[in-house]
């Protein structure tokens, strides 16, 4: 009892499409796809992007060496003098 049947949304889609006709809804989801695609244009053109920035900031063919331990040496100055 508490959720829809099927005959219960078709009562609704039909009375969306008695209130806004056919040519509307079409036009409305004509509109959202083509919202859709632009979307996922742009999100695929903004990847791009970082891509090339990143790549600018790194000069080609170079390979950053990682960081290794620095070792240092330190004597007494007892054994120096002595």
């Amino acid at each position: 009892m508490g959720s829809f049947s099927i005959w219960h949304w078709m009562i609704v889609l039909l009375v969306i499409l008695l209130l806004f006709g056919s040519g509307k809804v079409s036009n409305l989801m004509g509109d959202f796809a083509k919202g859709i695609k632009s979307f996922k244009k742009n999100m695929a053109e903004d990847s791009d992007a970082s891509m090339e920035a990143s790549a600018a900031e790194r000069p080609a063919g170079s390979i950053a060496a990682p960081n290794a331990p620095q070792t240092t040496t330190t004597s007494s100055t007892a054994a120096h003098r002595g």
